[in-house]
């Protein structure tokens, strides 16, 4: 796998969760259409559950990313039980929002430590995380059993796992050269999300909003897989697309993770500005 390919794929992810950070977890559609931010550009967050964040920021998606992508550089490979040392070693001292699925795995690890398995959080956003551990998978059955064992330390739910799996093995072939729409359509799907799968495969034409205000903008993979699908489909390119996903609020930086890491595991173009606004890419 081509490195230089790969780590475009991971800042493609980073940048995006830091675009997403203005209009992140902003649900009312009217306060979407009035947010006083500039899309073309970076915005400081809207909502109160960033308290201490800035412009050029991640949201705690994009700083859980940074440490995946700290640890398998700095190992060279990726070992649940190790990861999940490192992992708790940097949410002792993290000041950004907790999550839900945070929570549950620290005390899971905290009453065993041993364990491989944390919350049963549905939560779509650790796949939008999972674009480091190409670096050290030489295949997609080793990508896709890294992935497992990352995704299930904090969020070990079925759907999620699944889900995880098929973006890990569109991710892969995408980066080999594979077309993003041809890859999406016929990558096979687990009968879990099969119906999911459908649906987003045939809303390429509607209007994106409201496609994805229809299908959840919420946290979950139940809404926020057909979502992201339908904007991978829908844009060919990078800025639109996360304008478009960005636009429709929610969980966007859950979404725009997953699109900016396949997108640009296509060699999809970065706009430099918004590389150039974030701190610590």
């Amino acid at each position: 796998m081509n490195k230089t390919i790969i780590n475009h794929a991971i800042t493609g992810a980073l940048v995006a969760d830091a675009y997403a950070l203005g209009a992140h977890w902003i649900y009312d559609e009217t306060q979407l259409k009035n947010l006083p931010i500039d899309w073309e550009a970076l915005n400081a967050p809207q909502a109160m559950w960033h308290k201490g964040k800035e412009k050029g920021d991640f949201t705690h998606y994009g700083d859980h990313g940074k440490w995946l992508q700290e640890y398998v550089l700095a190992s060279g490979h990726f070992d649940p039980s190790e990861y999940a040392s490192f992992w708790v070693k940097k949410m002792e001292n993290y000041q950004g929002y907790i999550d839900g699925s945070s929570r549950e795995t620290l005390e899971i690890l905290k009453n065993n430590s041993q364990t491989l398995c944390g919350a049963s959080s549905h939560d779509l956003s650790i796949i939008g995380r999972i674009a480091p551990l190409h670096l050290v998978s030489k295949t997609k059955e080793e990508l896709l059993t890294n992935t497992q064992g990352f995704v299930s330390l904090t969020h070990n739910s079925p759907a999620v796992l699944k889900a995880a799996l098929f973006f890990a093995s569109v991710l892969f072939d995408v980066a080999l050269g594979a077309d993003i729409a041809d890859t999406l359509k016929h990558t096979p799907i687990d009968p879990l999300l099969a119906r999911a799968h459908g649906v987003a495969i045939n809303s390429k034409g509607q209007d994106s909003f409201d496609a994805i205000r229809t299908f959840g903008p919420a946290c979950g993979v139940e809404g926020g897989f057909e979502g992201t699908i339908h904007i991978l489909l829908k844009f060919s390119d990078y800025k639109d697309a996360m304008i478009a996903n960005a636009k429709a609020g929610g969980d966007n930086a859950a979404r725009g993770m997953i699109i900016g890491m396949i997108m640009c595991a296509a060699n999809k173009e970065i706009p430099q500005m918004w590389k150039n606004s974030v701190k610590n890419l």
